[in-house]
Parts: C-alpha cells; structure tokens; sequence
C-alpha cells in the first residue's frame, strides 16, 4: 500500500513498520526457499540487514514472523471510518474492500503466503488459533463502538463471534480452493451473514 494510505502515525513508527514489513518479507522467501522449519532466526536477520537482537524487538518468536499482519490497521481505520448509517455488517464488508482493492500484486502475494504456510504449519496453526482471543477482543470493540454499546454486551460479543466464525469459514473454504480469491470468499460468507444464515 502506498504511504498516503497509512494510518496517521510518527515518522518513529513508520519506520519501525517499514523495518517489520522487511524481516517479514525475507522470512517468508527463506521460508519458501528452505522450508519454515529449516529456516533460523539468524538466516531471517541476515537477510533482513538486521540483528538478532533487533529481530528479537519486532518478532519475540519465529512464528510471529507469519502471523504479523500489516494489514489490520488499515482494517480497524477502514472501518472506523465508515458511514454512521452502515451496520455492522455491512461496514466491515466496505472496511475489506477498501483495504484489499488497494493492494498491490506483490503485497496480495505475500497475504496469500501467509496464508498458505498457516495452513500448512501445525505449529503456526495452533498458535493462530490461541491468538483468536486476541482478534475476537478487537472485533467486539469495533462492534460496540459503531453500536454504540457496551464491549461487555453479551449481543454485541455474540455478534463479534459470528463475525469471527464466517470469516474462519472463508479462510478455510479458500485453503481448500487455492484458485479462489480471499477477499471474494470473505465476502459472500458475510453477505450470508447479513442475509439471516439461511439454508
């Protein structure tokens, strides 16, 4: 994504981003090149120009690497920023394709990498779904915000959880297509959503 499209942040922070975004593109071509579990935190330095104690400051452990993604603070700010007369719903499907239509080949490539060694790595697998916690919190904020309710909310946590659960759904249905587009999968799995889950 070009630089008018970052969140408004320091110079301090764009460029602990830029250096982020750099270790995790060396990772993720060592770790095509040599295999995930081949490839060293060393390697990964290296590769990057930095040092391990550097490595250490971005990513506290390999997996870490994979699971970073550059993308989320432009979703949270996509969002955000979305009309006031938009449900939740409805938001979150603008919020993506605002991000998404953005991306530049290179930068869809290295979602769709991401994505792949997720699937293929038990241990980045595991750790992804320990971190569910983590992205559930962040969706239920957004939610209660636009809402303008509680985070604490049982309907708005219940509502956070579908949402999580329709996007699991897309993620894994395009695992299993490796042809399919993300974006388009995620879509219609919250078009389904926002029609009442009718079967």
């Amino acid at each position: 994504m070009s630089d008018r499209d970052e969140p408004a942040i320091g110079l301090r922070e764009r460029k602990k981003a830029k250096t982020r975004t750099a270790i995790q593109k060396e990772a993720l071509r060592l770790f095509k090149e040599q295999g995930y579990e081949a490839t060293t935190i060393e390697q990964i330095a290296a590769a990057a120009e930095v040092s391990p104690s550097t490595f250490f400051r971005y990513f506290p452990a390999k997996e870490d690497i994979v699971l970073y993604d550059v993308l989320d603070p432009f979703l949270l700010k996509a969002y955000r920023t979305q009309p006031a007369n938009l449900s939740p719903i409805q938001a979150l499907r603008a919020a993506f394709h605002k991000v998404f239509d953005r991306l530049s080949p290179e930068d869809r490539a290295v979602q769709e990498e991401r994505a792949e060694l997720i699937f293929a790595t038990q241990e980045l697998r595991a750790r992804m779904l320990d971190d569910l916690s983590t992205t559930m919190q962040q969706i239920t904020e957004i939610i209660a915000a636009r809402a303008g309710r509680s985070a604490n909310d049982l309907a708005v946590r219940t509502y956070a959880g579908v949402i999580l659960g329709v996007t699991i759904s897309a993620w894994f249905t395009s695992a299993d297509d490796p042809q399919a587009d993300m974006l388009t999968k995620l879509d219609a799995a919250l078009a389904y959503l926002e029609s009442g889950l009718p079967l």
